[in-house]
């Protein structure tokens, strides 16, 4: 029985690394796993029997330090959160909810603005971010402008790279391993978004680290990334640490009370207006959800 690490999923296949001796083994999972309803997931540390000609069965997996729903990855270190500087524009509120969804499971959320070369006001959205106390790295896959400092994040850690269609997650994976050539689109013109161009998920040995690239999608539903309880949607909100126990009543919820730091720390400029309203959705979508439908 080997160790490895699954490195691609597709079509019910498992597509193995083996930590030692570095081979891949194309694996079935035991039907054990469909009858409990657990799937393995790409970035999975798994036992592993190779049978013959590069096959084998994934017997075992190893427990995981966190997992994503959408993007359907385990183990990650670090997510990219790529938007674009144009092309298509930014949109926050998607942006928030993939931090939102790093946070809640413990990854580091690392903003990526991609296509910097092109004429935008890319630096305002950057510095929302930056005054949240996030990394923010400024790329051109094009160019390869900020291209090296994605790779200082990446040397060590296990990522995954989410954003919307069109955003150039694939470019920028290319940019860093060039031999990956992984299949890019065009936006649309007419529609404003791209073309779906990425059909699995699947990590690559890049940049001392390994990487995931990973489906394009247009929305972000709170039911497809892993519900967040009203209570705890207010420490996916890194900014509002400084200031969550100077309300004026323990039960605050930060979206509408009198006497509210949060709330102050908005009127002042010190916490961004896009950031509270995104919270203020968050906060308002969980707590809609009852808790009986929570037990």
């Amino acid at each position: 029985m080997g160790k490895g690490i699954i490195i691609k999923a597709l079509s019910g296949f498992y597509y193995v690394k083996d930590v030692q001796s570095l081979d891949t083994f194309e694996c079935r999972a035991r039907g054990k796993f469909r009858k409990d309803d657990f799937s393995p997931l790409v970035g999975d540390y798994v036992e592993y029997t190779a049978t013959e000609n590069g096959k084998g069965v994934v017997d075992d997996i190893m427990p995981r330090k966190n997992s994503l729903v959408r993007p359907p990855v385990a183990n990650i270190d670090k997510l990219f959160v790529v938007a674009a500087a144009a092309e298509p524009a930014p949109n926050t509120f998607v942006i928030d909810k993939m931090i939102m969804n790093a946070e809640n499971n413990k990854i580091e959320p690392i903003i990526v603005v991609n296509k910097c070369d092109l004429p935008s006001d890319f630096d305002s959205f950057a510095n929302i971010y930056r005054k949240c106390g996030f990394c923010v790295i400024c790329v051109s896959a094009a160019t390869g402008e900020g291209v090296d400092a994605l790779k200082n994040e990446i040397s060590g850690s296990v990522c995954a790279f989410a954003g919307n269609t069109g955003v150039g997650k694939s470019s920028i994976i290319n940019a860093l391993e060039p031999a990956l050539t992984l299949d890019t689109g065009e936006i649309s013109d007419k529609l404003g978004r791209g073309r779906h161009t990425t059909r699995h998920i699947q990590l690559y040995s890049a940049a001392g680290g390994y990487i995931a690239d990973t489906p394009g999608f247009s929305s972000f539903d709170m039911d497809k990334c892993g519900f967040v309880h009203k209570d705890n949607v207010q420490f996916c909100f890194r900014e509002f640490e400084p200031y969550i126990t100077k309300c004026k009543f323990t039960s605050c919820s930060h979206t509408k009370e009198k006497g509210c730091a949060i709330i102050d720390a908005v009127k002042d400029g010190d916490i961004p207006q896009s950031r509270f309203e995104s919270y203020c959705r968050f906060y308002g979508e969980s707590a809609a959800v009852p808790d009986w439908q929570l037990k």
